[in-house]
């Protein structure tokens, strides 16, 4: 095992470079992220299997109004992201490394820690969520084999707890992948693994439509009296709204995917691109699912297509799909976890630089993988944050229904207000001019757009909590 001096510059050495010749200006590690890549992490973040769920969202909100929020909301995360890729690099041309640099460097105070508290808040939930989502997915492979052979009447319960276990182990390796940089190739998989489910749900669901078999719809969604109560129907009518303003938000890690891309050409024009490329993918990946499963399953569409059976058969084909959502979730986990996993490590490095535990860098044969550079701190640090978040999830396994809570309480500072504020510090907008006024109402409408979603949000925990079964999925 070979030593590495990692204290002058870390970077370097993750990078294989010890002798600091393939580093950037500031010292740090040589960035080689592409628009390809960009835009394989966006669409990693974005696209997630709740894209299967947005029929169920349709359904709340009927034909126009449910189409109408989830491309308006397609609009405003787009025009919000440019804005932000835009104060990557400060006035002075340095560049911010973080969401929290940047709002350190354009609007500075408490602002700092309240971004950090959303943004970071934001990542851990994520996470927790993801480690039980694999899991139902897991599970649900299970269910649709035993539905198979036994019927679809039949009792197939299956624990969930040993596959986020299983989820869990599999993170504990993938951590060890040094930063932001090294993703690039598990992205592009996930990103092909998001096309895939979210391919077969809509073919599914085109089938049934094809056969002629399909649910109620209307203009205006699920009918009072019918289908809900009025106020089930104001309810999961406010978190359908939520649902579709969350399900494009990439915001919280959108810096540090700028972050990866080369100096040349200007990180702000490929990531204004990369975005374009990830929010027009995924609106037309959305929309065909939302509306072509609201049109199979009508007003009774199910929360998720797959894994709450809205189909049974062919069961092995409901498996692959399963089996694409988890190995995107796999890399998405990473995405999010990275940014968690570099705040930790770079504080602890400014505040121990001596420290061997924490600086050193040990060269390792690994048969299979060959040299791979190993950190004691960072292997111990990230280990317990992947088994942090595993017992969180096994403990709380309705943790699903929190992240839209969650979600709900970080949008609107993350994916609206910070970034609209610091434009307007950015481009010099005179207050109360046309322009400013319209950017407030901007920031005005997308806060009472949150506030409904959270309140809708909380109903569903409450319904989520009663309904939750120990112990069986």
């Amino acid at each position: 095992m070979k030593s590495f001096d990692a204290v002058h510059n870390p970077s370097a050495v993750e990078s294989g470079d010890a002798t600091g010749n393939n580093v950037d200006d500031d010292g740090r590690e040589k960035r080689t992220g592409t628009l390809t890549t960009a835009s394989a992490h966006i669409i990693t973040a974005v696209i997630g299997s709740g894209v299967l769920s947005l029929a169920w969202a349709i359904a709340q909100l009927g034909w126009v109004a449910g189409t109408l929020i989830l491309v308006t909301f397609a609009l405003i995360n787009y025009y919000t992201s440019t804005m932000l890729a835009d104060c990557y690099r400060s006035d002075a041309g340095t560049r911010n490394y973080t969401y929290m640099d940047v709002v350190r460097s354009y609007l500075g105070g408490r602002k700092v820690q309240l971004c950090g508290l959303a943004q970071y808040g934001s990542l851990v939930g994520i996470t927790i969520g993801y480690t039980i989502t694999a899991s139902i997915s897991l599970v649900a492979i299970m269910k649709a084999y035993c539905f198979h052979y036994k019927g679809h009447g039949a009792k197939c319960s299956v624990p969930n707890y040993p596959f986020m276990a299983s989820f869990g182990f599999l993170q504990m390796f993938l951590s060890q992948l040094p930063n932001f940089h090294k993703l690039s190739g598990l992205s592009i998989v996930a990103a092909v693994m998001s096309f895939s489910y979210a391919s077969i749900g809509i073919g599914l669901a085109i089938a049934v439509v094809a056969s002629g078999k399909v649910g109620k719809t209307g203009l205006t969604g699920t009918v009072v009296g019918v289908d809900v109560t009025a106020s089930d129907k104001i309810w999961k009518a406010f978190q359908a709204v939520g649902d579709m303003a969350f399900s494009y938000s990439f915001s919280v890690v959108l810096v540090e995917i700028q972050d990866t891309l080369r100096s040349r050409p200007p990180e702000n024009k490929v990531m204004k691109r990369a975005t374009l490329a990830g929010v027009l993918t995924t609106t037309v990946f959305y929309i065909l699912c939302g509306c072509m499963g609201y049109a199979a399953f009508g007003n009774r569409a199910p929360g998720d297509f797959l894994t709450d059976f809205g189909f049974y058969e062919p069961f092995w084909l409901i498996d692959f799909a399963n089996a694409c959502i988890v190995l995107h979730l796999v890399a998405a986990y990473q995405v999010f976890a990275q940014p968690i996993f570099q705040l930790v490590e770079n504080k602890c490095k400014k505040a121990w630089p001596e420290n061997n535990f924490i600086n050193k860098e040990y060269s390792m044969s690994i048969p299979l993988l060959g040299k791979w550079r190993i950190n004691f701190f960072r292997l111990v640090w990230r280990t317990a944050y992947v088994i942090l978040t595993t017992i969180v999830a096994v403990i709380f396994p309705f943790f699903n229904s929190i992240l839209g809570l969650i979600g709900a309480a970080t949008f609107w500072p993350l994916t609206v207000y910070f970034p609209v504020e610091m434009h307007i510090s950015q481009r010099k907008i005179k207050k109360y001019s046309m322009r400013w006024n319209a950017l407030k109402l901007l920031v005005s409408v997308c806060l009472i757009v949150s506030l409904l979603a959270a309140i809708g949000s909380i109903v569903g925990l409450i319904d989520s909590v009663k309904a939750y079964k120990p112990f069986h999925s």
